[in-house]
């Protein structure tokens, strides 16, 4: 599973190192399927601004606990369907 390979939050590097980002596609998986974010934080259980702070990348650390609901929010099985790493 990605999220086990990585520490999210400090990631060691110096500031102008190149660093891989991990991002997560709520935003792509909830437009291509037609639901809302608030709709999508229902089936969830979890905050809208949690899932729009997902779907807009703005946090420095992922719970993975937010991901799994998420992902069985969604019937997601496989992990790459819902992050991606960007060099």
């Amino acid at each position: 599973m990605i999220y086990d390979l990585f520490f999210f939050g400090y990631n060691g590097f110096k500031d102008g190192e190149n660093v891989r980002k991990v991002r997560v596609k709520v935003d792509e998986i909830i437009r291509a399927r037609g639901i809302t974010q608030t709709e999508l934080a229902a089936k969830a259980g979890l905050r809208q601004a949690s899932i729009s702070e997902l779907s807009n990348n703005m946090r420095n650390s992922i719970n993975r606990e937010h991901l799994a609901k998420i992902a069985d929010a969604l019937d997601i099985d496989d992990i790459t369907e819902l992050l991606v790493i960007d060099k």
